[in-house]
């Protein structure tokens, strides 16, 4: 068992999931809510990085963020950072390729609240934010808890773009998914047997109580 690697695919699906989440709650309620031309462009950029092949998005994201690069060089040279083939790009990377598993629940969440609701809670004298937090966040709230535990899964699955743009550094960039197909390429099946089994029980796991829950809240609903 790669420890070393486990321990860094937690910590990358947490900083992801504490990154993207302020952001994609708001992206996903604005896009629920809004009738802005274009929109259906906006939702399309959103899903992006779900229908490409990950070693595509991992490709311009490297292409993009690398020392060569205007952005890259201008990082490097502004804070004496870089982009790649480290954990900050391997974070950024990450939280790009994970907006639609976060933005998407949350829409839906969002669309299924009946508009009366805000309408109401505006004549009863609730501010935007005393409406969202006390009255729409609430009855969200099953579909935003369903969009952090798919969000966090599938951070701890990925292997094209964590590859593409972090490589395989250990103890910087080597997730438990890159640790599972080295294994395999060295003939140390039951080492990646042993990880793979444990991956797939965490997450179904963590998928089965994300249902429980979400079940258990709307009952009290």
């Amino acid at each position: 068992m790669d420890w070393q690697a486990l321990f860094l695919s937690l910590k990358l699906a947490a900083v992801t999931l504490l990154v993207l989440l302020p952001s994609g709650l708001w992206l996903g309620r604005w896009l629920a809510y809004t009738r802005v031309a274009g929109k259906s462009w906006i939702e399309a950029l959103v899903v992006l990085p779900l229908v490409l092949p990950p070693t595509v998005l991992g490709y311009y994201l490297l292409v993009s963020m690398g020392g060569a690069s205007p952005i890259g060089a201008w990082v490097q040279q502004t804070f004496g950072v870089r982009l790649t083939f480290n954990f900050l790009g391997l974070l950024i990377a990450s939280v790009i390729f994970n907006i639609p598993f976060l933005v998407q629940p949350v829409q839906r969440a969002f669309e299924a609240i009946p508009r009366q609701l805000g309408e109401a809670a505006a004549v009863s004298g609730l501010s935007a934010w005393q409406t969202f937090w006390r009255v729409e966040l609430p009855l969200a709230w099953p579909g935003v808890l369903s969009a952090c535990v798919l969000t966090f899964v599938h951070t701890l699955g990925e292997f094209g773009v964590v590859l593409m743009v972090g490589g395989s550094i250990p103890g910087e960039t080597k997730t438990i998914a890159i640790s599972i197909y080295d294994r395999v390429q060295s003939f140390d099946l039951t080492g990646a047997n042993q990880m793979a089994l444990l991956l797939l029980l965490f997450s179904l796991g963590a998928v089965a109580a994300s249902f429980f829950a979400s079940a258990r809240l709307a009952v009290r609903r």
